[in-house]
Formats: structure tokens, C-alpha cells, sequence
């Protein structure tokens, strides 16, 4: 899966997620201070869902109506980094199709996926 990783995505999740073979572009490594805009921008232009913890992408989306190919919201204050690392990649695993071209959100429950 071809990943662009916020800002906001902290290194451990997208260090995890190169080891499973996905192809990750982290803006924190190559953008560093971009604007949400550009970031999503960015992530449509590579044909790549954008994985994010920053809500702001919401707005960009549904409310501007920001041109991507599918936006996953990580929300999981609280629990340890190791555990973030397995639910962020169970659900990518399990959901590696459902994500593109929806705006979805893991929890630390379940993954919700809302066609965009």
C-alpha cells in the first residue's frame, strides 16, 4: 500500500509500517512544516492514502472538498506506542481495501470507514 504519513504520525507506526513492505512517504523526513493542504495534496498526487492524528483533515475534506484517495485518522491516546504499531497495522491489514477513497478512523475499538 503506498502510505503518506502526517507529521503527526509518530516514527515507530511508520517505521513498522516500511518493515510490512508498504511504501511510506513521512512528511516529518521529507516536508517538514507543510501546510494540511499540501500534505493532502501531495498524498493525491503520489495516488496515495494519507495516514494522519491531526483532524484538521476532516475539514479539508468534507467540508472543502479536498481532492484524495482515501485519509485514516489514527485516534488512540493512551495506549502504550507498541500497541498503537499493532492496531494501526491490524487495521490496514484487515481494511487494505475499504480505506482507499474513504475517510476512515481507528479507534481503539474498531476501525469506523465513511465513504467520502
Amino acid at each position: 500500500m503506498k502510505i503518506i504519513a502526517d507529521e503527526s504520525v509518530e516514527k515507530p507506526i511508520v517505521d513498522s509500517l516500511r518493515a510490512d513492505d508498504h511504501e511510506v512517504y513521512y512528511i516529518l523526513e521529507e516536508n517538514r512544516g507543510i501546510a494540511d493542504e499540501k500534505v493532502l495534496k501531495i498524498s493525491y498526487l503520489k495516488n496515495s492514502i494519507l495516514l494522519t492524528a491531526d483532524k484538521d483533515f476532516g475539514e479539508i475534506v468534507f467540508r472543502q472538498k479536498g481532492n484524495n484517495h482515501g485519509i485514516v485518522l489514527i485516534r488512540l491516546s493512551g495506549l502504550s506506542i507498541k500497541q498503537k504499531i499493532h492496531t494501526v497495522r491490524n487495521a490496514l491489514t484487515r481494511h487494505h481495501d475499504e480505506v482507499k477513497n474513504h475517510f476512515s478512523v481507528i479507534s481503539k475499538t474498531h476501525i469506523r470507514i465513511i465513504k467520502l
